[in-house]
């Protein structure tokens, strides 16, 4: 029988399900084992032992043959691309190169591909783009201990990566403006857009940075932008949708892996214990600490170091009396939006009734414990005990003085 005859006579369908086929992937027009024209929209299939192949339309016709077995098109449908196909074709127990199936998914039913190629081009995030220090400083708070009053508060640049301020109290808008937003502005300049999430606790610093628009070095980008932090951004038709991963974001699992965990740790430990008793004020007081901050990540070397590549700041500087302290910028901003925000947030209450208590109680603890940041850097590293014992020395101390 000629090949002619035998690539006519029998399809992959009529051979037996048991004898094992290969899959070639290729649109070559010209095969040489059987010298037989193979067209250009079919997939090419044969017997790992013989020299023919059966050639069947994938996409023209209703049916394909996968590892000797006959599939429904149907199955697939025309939004599998590569990826998608190598790993039907793998379910089947056929594997090929996903190089080699992208070369003939360009090739079969040009429409299908084109509209594979569009929605692809339409759906990849657009690569995160900050022109130069002072384009975007992005904003965002961590409360993994917020159950123990502390709230992490930071402020990067989106072009240097460098973080330009740090905040560890519990949240508050004005504590927020007062120590991340006034201080990073007057350090290096104003930002032409601050990027935050949906937080209540920025609205003072984003009425603030609207107030200060006209002194920002580019006047056509919006003051502010209030994002999801699990959105993404995207274009399209060139108009900008959604944002992710603020750069801010990236910072919090070595923020967290590095001081949080291992505090947090520490604290459910002498919770666990009931050697903490959360519900009681002193001990609300006590816990809420100065926690340490990571400043290394701005000589961290990325895309450059941040240090070197915030250079002199921000291109637009302010003067000082053009951002009011945190008071002042909440009563402008009660008188022009007709709404209050709350002065003051207190994880505990300060339990002592006279300044000279206060100061009695920090002489003695400091006269035990005269390095505070050796107890935190023994406990990040998994060494809770001599944390915990100051910590109870400090609430038996403060309850003999109040």
């Amino acid at each position: 029988m000629s090949d002619r005859r035998m690539c006519s006579a029998r399809t992959p369908w009529d051979l037996p399900e048991r004898q094992a086929y290969s899959v070639r992937l290729s649109h070559t027009k010209k095969d040489k084992s059987t010298k037989e024209n193979i067209n250009e929209h079919t997939w090419g299939y044969g017997p790992t032992q013989g020299g023919y192949y059966n050639t069947v339309e994938i996409l023209g016709g209703k049916y394909s043959a996968i590892g000797g077995h006959t599939v429904n098109v149907t199955q697939t449908g025309p939004t599998y691309g590569r990826r998608m196909i190598k790993g039907y074709l793998a379910m089947k127990g056929v594997h090929e190169a996903e190089t080699q199936i992208g070369s003939v998914l360009r090739t079969m039913h040009q429409p299908y591909h084109e509209a594979r190629r569009q929605g692809a081009r339409n759906l990849n995030p657009v690569p995160y783009q900050a022109d130069y220090m002072g384009h975007k400083v992005h904003m965002d708070q961590n409360e993994k201990l917020a159950m123990f009053g502390v709230t992490h508060v930071l402020a990067i640049d989106g072009f240097s990566k460098k973080v330009v301020a740090f905040y560890n109290a519990y949240k508050n808008n004005l504590a927020i403006y007062e120590d991340v937003f006034r201080p990073a502005v007057l350090a290096y300049g104003m930002w032409d857009q601050v990027r935050v999430d949906h937080g209540k606790e920025f609205y003072l610093t984003l009425f603030m940075q609207e107030q200060l628009s006209s002194r920002r070095h580019n006047q056509e980008r919006r003051p502010y932008l209030q994002t999801s932090s699990t959105s993404k951004e995207l274009t399209y038709d060139k108009s900008l949708l959604q944002f992710q991963n603020h750069i801010v974001e990236r910072v919090w699992p070595e923020v967290n892996n590095r001081v949080n965990y291992p505090l947090k740790t520490a604290l459910l430990q002498l919770v666990d214990q009931e050697e903490l008793d959360m519900d009681d004020n002193l001990v609300r007081y006590c816990v809420q600490p100065d926690w340490p901050v990571v400043p290394d990540w701005s000589y961290k070397d990325g895309k450059g170091i941040p240090n070197d590549l915030a250079g002199s700041g921000c291109p637009r500087k302010i003067p000082q009396e053009l951002l009011p302290h945190s008071v002042e910028a909440a009563y402008l901003y009660r008188q022009q939006l007709g709404s209050s925000l709350t002065t003051h947030s207190a994880f505990g209450v300060d339990p002592f009734s006279t300044e000279q208590d206060k100061l009695t109680v920090e002489n003695q603890f400091a006269a035990k414990y005269s390095d505070i940041s050796d107890l935190f850097s023994r406990a990040v590293n998994n060494d809770f005990a001599p944390y915990k014992e100051a910590l109870l020395y400090l609430i038996t101390t403060t309850q003999r003085n109040v």
